[in-house]
């Protein structure tokens, strides 16, 4: 996977989370092709970036902050 490829990947869960519809890791991660293990290594690398993102039991989403 390219540099590229995994910006693509983070973009695309930060607009999911401000949608709210990320679904369950296990979704998100069948809808961008990645193991639930790279959906949390991915959503951690988002965190580290400075983006506030957290799963919301209630939403059933990852969801941001903003």
């Amino acid at each position: 996977m390219t540099r590229k490829d995994k910006e693509d990947i983070k973009f695309r869960i930060l607009r999911l989370a401000a949608l709210r519809s990320t679904g369950r890791p296990a979704d998100l991660a069948l809808r961008l092709d990645i193991s639930v293990r790279s959906v949390k290594r991915f959503v951690g690398e988002i965190r580290k970036e400075g983006n506030e993102i957290r799963f919301s039991q209630v939403a059933g989403s990852y969801v941001t902050e903003n």
